[in-house]
């Protein structure tokens, strides 16, 4: 990095409003691993230790939201409020609404990657955004993470709760099945590849042995989401 590429990211401190002291922080939070190897000058690690701190950040701050302003609520409805707010859908369209995708350090085949399979763009879109909160969380403390993601991440609650967003797709889906088809679907890892930092798998979700559609993720989990998901809109049940 060089002092121009430096000052790119004083742009997005303007945005933000948010001015780091430590300027490496920063500009580590949008830096993904394959950018490392085709530039060995870097001096700089990867993103990923820092989107695992900001993953348990952004989950605390959520949390601690959700216990004070709603205390008669139960807590499994919390947890499924909490789910639709920092699942990577969400945070990767919060990161594209701040305009991360501009200062992403990405290697060229990475690039070609994600612009080819838009799911794997918004990926490291949604890891990018916890990095950048681990690193602002380094920079700044608990109480900026706080104004930052109740000013952006959390004025999408009332949204999420008015429109039912909450409810998980494999749950409408056992639930219309049930109702219309008397079928409880199941689910399948179909394939799974890549290493432990960066895996990916192909959940299929199945009614009796009919395959009715398929999904990809980062987890088991959200792959076999993604494929309930596009089962409600195979069959018309959205």
């Amino acid at each position: 990095m060089n002092e121009k590429d430096y000052r790119k990211f004083e742009t997005l401190e303007k945005k933000l409003n948010i001015f780091f002291d430590n300027k490496d922080l920063l500009v580590q939070a949008f830096c993904h691993r394959s950018y490392l190897n085709e530039h060995p000058e870097f001096t700089l690690n990867h993103n990923e230790r820092l989107e695992f701190l900001g993953d348990a950040v952004i989950e605390l701050v959520v949390s601690e939201f959700l216990f004070e302003n709603y205390p008669d609520k139960r807590e499994g409805l919390l947890t499924s409020w909490r789910a639709a707010l920092v699942n990577s859908k969400s945070l990767s369209e919060l990161a594209e609404e701040l305009g991360f995708g501009s200062y992403l350090l990405l290697s060229k085949g990475e690039k070609k990657e994600a612009q080819k399979k838009e799911k794997s763009y918004y990926e490291i879109l949604a890891n990018t955004f916890e990095a950048f909160i681990g690193a602002l969380y380094l920079d700044k403390g608990y109480s900026a993470c706080q104004r930052f993601l109740k000013k952006h991440l959390l004025k999408k609650l009332p949204d999420i709760i008015k429109n039912n967003l909450y409810k998980d797709s494999k749950s409408k889906l056992q639930e219309i099945a049930q109702e219309k088809e008397r079928i409880t679907p199941s689910y399948k890892i179909l394939k799974e590849w890549g290493p432990d930092h960066n895996k990916h798998f192909v959940a299929g979700v199945y009614f009796n042995e009919e395959l009715v559609a398929k999904g990809e993720g980062s987890s088991k989990k959200e792959a076999e989401e993604e494929a309930a998901r596009k089962a409600l809109q195979e069959k018309g049940w959205e």
